[in-house]
């Protein structure tokens, strides 16, 4: 194997979304182990995972209907996001449910006797989400509720006579409240002044108590219990970071939840009878999927980190021990290559510390180039998982910065606003200023400094190289905005609003979109470009990467472009991945010259 080759990177497959059959005894999941996301299982003692599904598309999740081996599945068309749901049954072909592959249905639970689901959809308008059950013996479905906005189901009752619904306000700012299937009136549950979320739900025994995470009041997530008779909101843990991924025992006296230190899980188990917490040790990585047995002796969740692929893990809750159950990731010719990041500060324009994840390579005896990794979101946050493309190109001898510039989620509710509509440019500064901390490092080469991303961090690289363009030596964007007026004009009406919440109006900012769309902009760009998309992108559509494509043909300036026609936001089919990453590999290695 040539020691350069990206291919064993990208075909490093994973494993997620474990589901405990009804002993506890196998564990389906989904994998790429194929090249195509499906359905896999794998019984305890015996290693080896085998298939249980067989559809043509990818699966997006999979949730096991209690005391059964059947399962709901979702599946969408080449990226689209129009998720259709499917009864997944043993030994048996998908049978569709929702069949309306123009919409969108989010799932929202199974009815406690195993029945009937809950799901919502904008069916009825393509900007608004409504709700509806659906039985799954005549396959009926039901509308039950709706109106303009964005209304997800969270979970049924214990009674199942009532739905858990949210109504998202915008990204960050949610209600919960309870909606009667007798009576088809919501009594609205979590009143708050100001922006709070909710997630990560759970009943206790009686049904007269949620437990859940949430940020009302206070800049980070943290664990909370509401009585639903009076409404009162109870602290039970706090800390100076967020918690996430809350999971509840079927005896509900046991909570297992995870905080998120920098990018970094750690993971908890709260015993409620005993008021003790307790936590495990696990490698460097992002903890998710977390799910305890049938019978409360185990805790299954997925790690991923940087020099551990995406695999299913298992606690043992008596010792508080854990184990790797699922090897779906091992690549033996990689053991020895994957590199773990330093997590550290720069100061900024303001003087604010913005964190990085900072990757060097291995060996490195000269001044190195350096790559610049933006996320997207932007309320979301580069974290410490397997990047095969960052990876790569820690081996072949660059270094890596993940930037968690501000409007970054993890770090309080004030650093996520602080890039809000007229203030997106400071984000944009805080990597210039990034730039101006890696000069300080002797062994970067800030001649070969390249900036990427994707989506809103394929906008923050297009805005680098066409406002400060003498910076960058190449840039790649991935699915990008290159400018917000067209963009609002034309993402998924069912997204604009909560877009609209974050990087302003066409009417009342678009002036200021103007001064700073990088498609206005493209004239002063001097760094070579590379733009990949998905044809079926309903986030960013495809045509924010064409228009500033062909401006920058026009002047016949240096420009890459690969539209993908059976992908969409990401990418999700092995082939797929092999060709664009190994372009991005190769373009790379031209502009840059890292010989």
């Amino acid at each position: 194997m040539d020691e350069k080759s990206l291919d064993p990177y990208l075909f490093v497959q994973t494993a997620k979304n474990p589901e405990y059959g009804p002993d506890g005894k196998k564990i389906s999941f989904i994998s790429d182990f194929m090249g195509l996301q499906q359905v896999w299982e794998i019984q305890q003692g015996d290693g080896r995972p085998a298939k249980t599904s067989f559809t043509m598309e990818g699966i997006t999740f999979i949730k096991r209907i209690e005391g059964t081996s059947d399962m709901i599945i979702g599946v969408d068309a080449n990226g689209d996001e129009r998720v259709q749901l499917y009864l997944l049954k043993e030994n048996g072909d998908p049978i569709a449910l929702t069949n309306s592959p123009e919409h969108v249905h989010l799932f929202g639970g199974i009815s406690p006797d195993g029945k009937w689901i809950a799901w919502s959809s904008n069916r009825r308008n393509q900007a608004f989400f409504d709700i509806y059950i659906q039985n799954l013996e005549t396959r009926e479905s039901r509308f039950v509720f709706g109106q303009d906005g964005m209304l997800t189901v969270v979970k049924w009752f214990p009674d199942g006579h009532s739905l858990l619904v949210k109504k998202s306000n915008s990204s960050l700012d949610h209600d919960l409240g309870a909606l009667s299937l007798l009576t088809g009136a919501i009594d609205w549950i979590t009143e708050h002044l100001g922006e709070a979320s909710f997630k990560d739900v759970h009943f206790n025994k009686d049904g007269d108590h949620i437990y859940l995470l949430s940020n009302k009041d206070q800049e980070f997530f943290g664990l909370a219990f509401i009585h639903l008779s009076t409404k009162h909101f109870t602290w039970l843990e706090r800390g100076k970071w967020d918690f996430e991924e809350l999971a509840m025992n079927k005896e509900k006296n046991k909570l297992a939840f995870t905080m998120n230190e920098g990018g970094i899980s750690r993971g908890y188990l709260l015993d409620l009878d005993r008021s003790t917490l307790y936590t495990w040790e696990t490698p460097m990585g992002v903890i998710t999927n977390l799910k305890f047995s049938p019978d409360n002796q185990k805790l299954a969740y997925v790690l991923n980190g940087p020099a551990h692929p995406s695999d299913i893990w298992e606690l043992d809750l008596k010792t508080v021990q854990a184990k790797r159950l699922t090897y779906i990731s091992r690549t033996p010719i990689l053991e020895q290559k994957l590199i773990e990041p330093d997590l550290i500060t720069f100061r900024s324009f303001d003087n604010l510390q913005i964190p990085a994840f900072y990757y060097k390579p291995k060996d490195a005896t000269q001044k190195r180039p350096i790559v610049v990794y933006i996320h997207g979101g932007p309320e979301s946050q580069s974290r410490a998982v397997y990047n095969p493309l960052l990876q790569y190109f820690l081996n072949v001898g660059y270094a890596v910065v993940a930037p968690n510039i501000r409007g970054s989620t993890g770090y309080g509710k004030t650093y996520t606003h602080l890039d809000d509509v007229r203030k997106r440019m400071d984000a944009l500064k805080d990597l210039i200023f990034l730039v101006e901390w890696l000069k300080g490092d002797e062994n970067i080469d800030t001649n070969k400094i390249a900036v990427m991303g994707g989506s809103y961090g394929g906008f923050m690289a297009l805005a680098a190289i066409s406002h400060y363009p003498n910076l960058w030596a190449a840039a790649i964007d991935t699915a990008g905005i290159s400018s917000f007026r067209t963009y609002l004009k034309t993402t998924s009406p069912w997204r604009k609003k909560l877009r609209e919440a974050e990087y302003g109006t066409i009417e009342k900012d678009g002036g200021f979109f103007d001064q700073i769309d990088p498609l206005y902009y493209a004239d002063n760009i001097t760094s070579p470009l590379m733009v990949v998309h998905g044809a079926n992108d309903p986030r960013v559509p495809i045509e924010e990467s064409e228009q500033i494509v062909n401006k920058l043909k026009v002047r016949n300036h240096p420009v890459v472009y690969i539209r993908m026609e059976d992908e969409g936001h990401s990418f999700k089919k092995i082939k797929n991945k092999i060709y664009s990453y190994s372009n991005m590999a190769s373009f790379l290695e031209h502009y840059m010259g890292n010989k």
